[in-house]
């Protein structure tokens, strides 16, 4: 074969490391990205937190030793101020990158109901008084739960004014330790016996067995109500034992320890033929019985794994909306002046090459959490004045909206739209909602006009709280109810929004 040169013409899309990198940090929760973060400030030397910012040895040779706390706090944020404003002055560097810093140091004030009208982005110079607010805010988001106490602590506690013997008490102890988050005592009492007694005879493991059940006794007449159950008939019969008697009680206990299927099934009658009591009777029963907490361990499980913090928060501006960043959520990251400056007065030396890229590397970085912020900040506004009337009416007010809407305005592509959206979070009156929730499918109405699928969801939640409960309304009767107000939705549908809205079946919705 005959070599030869020939000219082509294609297009194809690269994709860059920063480009890449900004694809990434983009799909990131708050969570991820903050782990993100603490990984690249422990990997480049070139980037630092704000609070690092002034190091130690410079405060020292600049500042009287003979200062007070107060003080220290005043030179910090002049300091900082100062540095940056001799950064803007130099033109040789790209402005802002070295020393402005990235994210803000002082909260917005729609924590105290408040607006700003100066609220600028996500970059802003740190002031003495920044510090400050920060110092007396009230509350973080990731102190919350931080002061409550654990269910064994609890039950520890008690022990302390319990007068038993050393091994009764290691017992107890042991009992203690083998609950699980709800408060029962998941494994039987002879495996635990099993586990302690190791490599020891029948009757030493008989013995062991003995003590762990008066143990068990111990445990289950402490607070709260119900721990050290096994399973749920006895954490309710517990309950109901430290009610005062009566016949209600009486049934209820009986109820609880054979019949608690029935009372799921809200079988009534096949109730009073097993209990023998009237329907009164039966009612009073299950109103004690609905007074007690299947999980005795619920109040003190550790509520940080279901805080959400939101990324942007919904606040009113005159008669419409505004969206603003939650300073809590975005990294306060700036470069190392000093390391930078090295690089700067060292060009061309040899070993260089390796630290500019790192130093390179540390604005990018900045510069994509920076367009991150932003783009979510733009789709956010963007929501907010799709649907503006569900922050005026709420969630039966919301209309139909599709990801490539939003896309389209924006000039942003749908993939893009859908990256920002997932475990992105915006904080408004009626609570904190995924930045998907505003989207959904649209419906036809009668009118010819189209219904959000997320509103007819609201509407069904409506009509169910306002049914009667002796009679509930079924799948089929919420269908023809939507239709009667021009919304034509199936069947199978309704099923389906009220199985996603966990709401039980019309069957098991029905009073006894």
């Amino acid at each position: 074969m005959k070599p030869s040169l020939q000219i082509r013409l294609s297009q194809h899309l690269a994709l860059t490391p920063q480009l890449q990198q900004s694809i990434r940090l983009l799909q990131l929760s708050t969570l991820e990205l903050h782990q993100e973060v603490e990984q690249m400030l422990e990997q480049n030397p070139f980037l630092e937190t704000e609070e690092e910012h002034v190091p130690a040895f410079e405060q020292s040779l600049e500042r009287p030793a003979a200062s007070s706390n107060a003080d220290d706090g005043d030179y910090a944020g002049s300091s900082s101020t100062e540095t940056g404003a001799a950064a803007d002055g130099d033109g040789a560097e790209a402005p802002g990158v070295d020393s402005a810093d990235f994210g803000t140091t002082e909260r917005d004030d729609w924590e105290n109901g408040t607006e700003r009208d100066d609220f600028d982005g996500i970059r802003e110079t740190p002031s003495a008084s920044s510090s400050s607010n920060n110092d007396s805010d009230d509350f973080e988001p990731q102190e919350r739960g931080g002061g409550g106490i654990s269910l064994q602590e609890h039950l520890r506690a008690q022990m302390a004014g319990m007068r038993l013997e050393p091994a009764d008490a290691a017992a107890l102890h042991v009992l203690i330790e083998s609950l699980n988050e709800d408060g029962y005592l998941a494994d039987p009492l002879a495996e635990i016996a099993a586990q302690l007694a190791g490599d020891a005879d029948l009757e030493q493991q008989e013995e062991l067995l003995e003590r762990l059940q008066c143990a068990l006794k111990w445990l289950q007449s402490l607070e709260p109500l119900g721990v050290g159950a096994r399973d749920l008939p006895e954490c309710l019969v517990l309950q109901l034992k430290a009610l005062p008697r009566s016949e209600a009680q009486a049934v209820a206990i009986i109820v609880c320890k054979q019949h608690l299927e029935l009372l799921a099934r809200r079988d009534l009658k096949k109730l009073i033929a097993a209990t023998g009591a009237d329907e009164e009777l039966l009612k009073a029963a299950q109103e004690l019985i609905r007074r007690c907490e299947p999980k005795p361990g619920r109040p003190f499980a550790r509520a940080e794994a279901n805080i959400i913090i939101p990324d942007v928060i919904v606040q009113r501006n005159g008669r419409g909306w505004k969206v603003v960043l939650n300073p809590d959520v975005m990294p306060k990251l700036r470069i190392n002046d000093l390391y930078a400056q090295a690089i700067r007065g060292n060009r061309g030396q040899n070993g260089n090459g390796a630290l500019g890229a790192r130093l390179q590397e540390a604005r990018w970085f900045m510069k994509n959490i920076q367009q991150r912020f932003d783009t979510i900040l733009r789709v956010s506004s963007a929501i907010v004045e799709r649907q503006k009337n569900f922050f005026t009416h709420g969630e039966i007010a919301m209309k139909p909206l599709v990801l490539r809407e939003i896309a389209d305005e924006l000039g942003l592509h749908e993939s893009t739209i859908s990256r920002v959206t997932t475990a992105k979070y915006m904080a408004t009156m009626f609570g904190t909602f995924e930045l998907k929730y505003f989207f959904g499918s649209s419906l036809n109405t009668d009118a010819g006009g189209n219904a959000s699928s997320t509103a007819v969801r609201a509407l069904i939640k409506q009509l169910v709280a306002a049914e009667d409960a002796a009679k509930p309304l079924s799948d089929s009767q919420l269908s023809q109810m939507l239709e009667e107000q021009g919304i034509q939705v199936a069947r199978r549908t309704v099923a389906k929004y009220r199985e996603a809205l966990k709401i039980a079946p019309a069957n098991l919705r029905k009073a006894m």
